[in-house]
């Protein structure tokens, strides 16, 4: 799938991906052999992709702005000549996922020995590879040991999770000698506290049930745990889970949200349910009623309300140096400077250009070649919740609004959008 148009928290496993084909302009040119991480305060996430290539020639260090599409059948890569990117990691430097996590031992604050990580749980988040779990599931190394099938075959019947996993954020800081043959990895708790799951976690536990053991489950939690998974969880799971939970216990649930988190719940349901829940919230708490009330008539306005028509648009025929001759005469005035619209004859939009790409562009390439053809856009009936939606999926300063026809409207800024949320949905 390609980045540009890719779902948020996409989940994919590192050893699915170990060996998949790398691609460039149609061509194999390799098989992806590690990523190479960087820790930083939360999450570690993706650098560089390491390639080994066939027929003895060097392998290839691949950074992460370079990949286009990713998947267990294919990397797509986009790179200006495979020699520029010859070289292995370092080993001093370097986090490889496969070769210092893989199959090492975890262990708890004491030192006592929790189990083996048999797999790494990625996940793609605005257009960023992000590292969430060690996986520690023996149902993961039977299929990495091409026993899929009996893997299945055999947890259908056991009562363990097909993935149990521990969430990255409960590891210590990766040891400054790992290597393939020293370290380990450490968690920052007792054994015994591994039991006590986030509420994130459990959402991503939630989401891989079937409805009836969703809905039981969920029961089970106390209130306020109940309400802490349910902020996490993704709006087509609460879709299907508010449904079937009473009524009075999901506004219970809602009163102890905030009013824009309990907003952000409601708007993702029916009608009708919504309309069902926020007077028993009123029964409570009156306030915190009106507030989401409030914040929900905001969300359906219309964001053409709050489009800006001063971008840069530009013809597809013009040269990127054209487009650089005009740049700062274009850009005088204007709200949205960042990226370059790109439309055609008619006005409609083709194409994007980010001004940090037509800097390092071939001068004598035409725009039409160089621009981004995938383009997001809102519509001019699109609603400022369906345009927070987006600037949360995709890291984008800025998304083009367009008519029934295509026609360039003019832009939405994650700004106005987030000064918006700030003065509506955050009141608490």
């Amino acid at each position: 799938m390609p980045l540009t148009s890719e779902t948020p928290g996409r989940v994919l496993y590192l050893t699915d991906m170990l060996g998949t084909r790398v691609t460039l302009h149609g061509k194999k040119i390799g098989r992806l052999a590690d990523l190479v991480i960087v820790e930083n305060h939360h999450l570690p996430k993706v650098t560089t992709l390491y390639v080994r290539r066939p027929y003895g020639d060097p392998s290839l260090l691949i950074p992460w702005a370079k990949v286009k599409l990713l998947d267990e059948r294919e990397v797509v890569v986009t790179l200006e000549d495979v020699q520029s990117f010859e070289g292995e990691p370092s080993a001093e430097n370097d986090i490889l996922l496969r070769d210092h996590i893989l199959d090492k031992k975890v262990i708890d604050t004491e030192d006592r020995e929790v189990e083996i990580v048999y797999d790494i749980k990625l996940m793609l988040r605005n257009n960023t590879l992000y590292v969430t779990d060690v996986n520690i599931s023996r149902y993961r190394l039977l299929r990495r040991l091409g026993l899929k099938w009996f893997a299945k075959f055999l947890y259908s019947f056991k009562k363990e999770k097909r993935d149990e996993k521990i969430p990255w954020t409960l590891i210590q800081p990766l040891p400054a000698d790992i290597d393939s043959f020293r370290g380990d990895v450490k968690l920052t708790v007792l054994k015994e506290k591994l039991s006590e799951i986030h509420p994130a976690d459990l959402a991503d536990i939630l989401e891989e049930l079937e409805h009836p053991q969703r809905v039981a489950l969920f029961r089970e939690l106390d209130p306020e745990r109940a309400s802490d998974t349910l902020e996490q969880i993704d709006p087509s799971v609460q879709r299907d889970l508010i449904p079937a939970l009473d009524k009075r216990q999901v506004a219970r649930l809602l009163s102890l949200m905030t009013s824009g988190q309990a907003a952000d719940i409601l708007s993702a349901l029916p009608r009708e349910e919504a309309r069902i829940i926020l007077p028993l919230i009123q029964e409570h708490r009156p306030e915190h009623a009106r507030k989401i009330e409030a914040i929900l008539g905001k969300q359906e306005e219309r964001v053409v309300n709050y489009t800006t028509s001063r971008i840069i648009r530009v013809g597809h025929h013009l040269t990127a140096q054209e487009a650089r001759d005009r740049y700062f005469e274009n850009a005088k005035d204007k709200e949205v400077i960042m990226y370059l619209y790109v439309v055609d004859d008619a006005a409609r939009l083709i194409g994007v250009l980010d001004l940090k790409e037509l800097l390092v562009t071939d001068p004598s390439r035409v725009l039409k070649d160089a621009m981004i053809d995938r383009i997001i856009t809102l519509k001019q009936d699109s609603t400022l919740k369906d345009a927070l939606e987006l600037f949360n999926r995709y890291d984008f300063r800025a998304l083009p609004v367009v008519d029934g026809n295509g026609v360039l409207l003019g832009a939405l800024t994650h700004r106005d959008v987030i000064s918006l949320r700030h003065r509506f949905w955050d009141w608490e």
